[in-house]
């Protein structure tokens, strides 16, 4: 079972102090109010350690993982609480090296980073020699000094420090390292879902290396870690960012290749609402297209369509991208542009209207034309008209969230969508 902090920002604090006054209070005699009154010096209120502090701070960002958007918003307050009173801290307390690593903590899950900088001041009797790079290796990350950082914290093996400052660590390594190392990035992060399992941490690491797989060409980790994701996490606060970035990475991806590639992406997209599912099949089916991928735009297509249920705007959109990635087909090219010339250009958005356009042209020069598939590409070549190319050239859609998602990416003017077409038909036929 799922259990949401639904709490105001200011009652997170008494999470730290409930635990003290409960001991206070059950210290008391059962009888205590019958005896007389018997005036006592206060005690004083145990301070919690800035180890139990950042505790509660992550047990209420857990929460964010599981889609709480009250802890979501509660977190500000508790780190504007928390800031304050570890500030308010003594010398001494920060002589114990496990506060220090709190500290750190703090700091790296969205804590004011004046404070490793007041430790740093503090001298080698808070921040020892050993520390010492952990502290100004988070430092510089959270500054945004990222060669400094990478030199601090690069040395520094995850696996000597308690579980939490661990998968922290291996994580900000992780996103330090994804550039020059994409390998040792992945690894990084497979670690911080083993090491911290359930919390916002391991969110955050599925989450980011998703799209490490995507960039390195490991299309089927990448389709198992989403699916692991959509699975788990799909009410995560972070969840649609989430979608946005995988519609994103799913463009690049030809589908077409390999059938266990497709089958692939259909398994993770069951995870998926209906709708939401309907409109990536969409976006991905219109990058197919203007890449070449016409194997792939023709099964996504096919698949947008039944998922379409009536939506007349889906069912065309489906329509125009399966018969666009057909007009290189000499089988098929008759088909495809008698669907083409069907289409109601009324129920299309501007950029669709644009792409069928540019397909009814080049399927005309290509029946037009006799010749080998490469030489018709450089034949269409002085063919295309200026306004053909200057529909298709600036249209640059994004996704916004998988409920607003639009095609497209960028589109690519009608040439170079023709020229890609064309070279991948031999695969196609196949």
């Amino acid at each position: 079972m799922t259990v949401k902090l639904c709490l105001p920002a200011a009652l997170g604090m008494i999470l730290l102090f409930v635990a003290v006054a409960a001991a206070n209070e059950s210290s008391r005699p059962a009888d205590a109010e019958a005896e007389p009154l018997v005036e006592q010096e206060p005690r004083p209120l145990a301070t919690p350690s800035p180890l139990q502090m950042v505790r509660t701070l992550h047990l209420m960002q857990d929460q964010i993982a599981t889609g709480s958007t009250e802890a979501h918003v509660g977190q500000r307050g508790l780190l504007s609480v928390l800031d304050i009173r570890l500030m308010e801290l003594a010398a001494e307390v920060w002589q114990n090296g496990k506060n220090v690593h709190a500290a750190v903590s703090f700091v790296l899950s969205g804590g004011n980073p004046g404070l490793l900088r007041k430790l740093l001041e503090l001298g080698s009797s808070v921040v020892t020699e050993n520390d010492r790079p952990l502290v100004e290796g988070a430092l510089a990350y959270v500054e945004g000094r990222e060669e400094a950082a990478y030199n601090a914290l690069v040395s520094l093996d995850p696996r000597t420090f308690p579980p939490t400052m661990s998968a922290q660590l291996a994580l900000v390594q992780s996103a330090l390292a994804v550039r020059k190392d994409p390998a040792k990035s992945d690894e990084l992060l497979d670690f911080v879902r083993l090491q911290a399992p359930g919390t916002l941490l391991e969110e955050g690491a599925l989450r980011r290396q998703v799209f490490v797989a995507s960039q390195t060409g490991h299309i089927e980790k990448f389709q198992s870690l989403a699916t692991d994701y959509l699975r788990r996490f799909r009410h995560s606060v972070y969840a649609g960012n989430f979608r946005q970035r995988l519609a994103s990475a799913s463009t690049r991806i030809d589908f077409g290749q390999d059938r266990s590639r497709f089958d692939g992406f259909v398994a993770m997209m069951q995870e998926l609402e209906p709708e939401a599912r309907r409109d990536l099949y969409l976006l991905v089916a219109r990058a197919s297209v203007e890449q070449g991928f016409a194997k792939s735009a023709r099964l996504l297509a096919s698949k947008a369509k039944e998922l379409a249920e009536g939506d007349t705007v889906s069912i065309a959109r489906a329509r125009l991208y399966r018969a666009a990635s057909m007009i290189t087909s000499p089988e098929e090219i008759k088909a495809a542009v008698e669907e083409l010339h069907q289409l109601d250009r009324a129920l299309l958005p501007a950029s669709d209207v644009a792409l069928l356009d540019s397909a009814i042209a080049m399927a005309g020069h290509i029946q037009t034309m006799p010749g080998a598939p490469a030489a018709l590409a450089e034949k269409a070549k002085p063919l295309l008209t200026k306004a053909a190319a200057e529909k298709t050239a600036d249209l640059n859609t994004q996704a916004q969230g998988l409920e607003q998602l639009q095609a497209l990416s960028k589109a690519r003017d009608a040439l170079s969508r023709v020229d890609k077409l064309i070279k991948n038909q031999a695969s196609v036929s196949q």
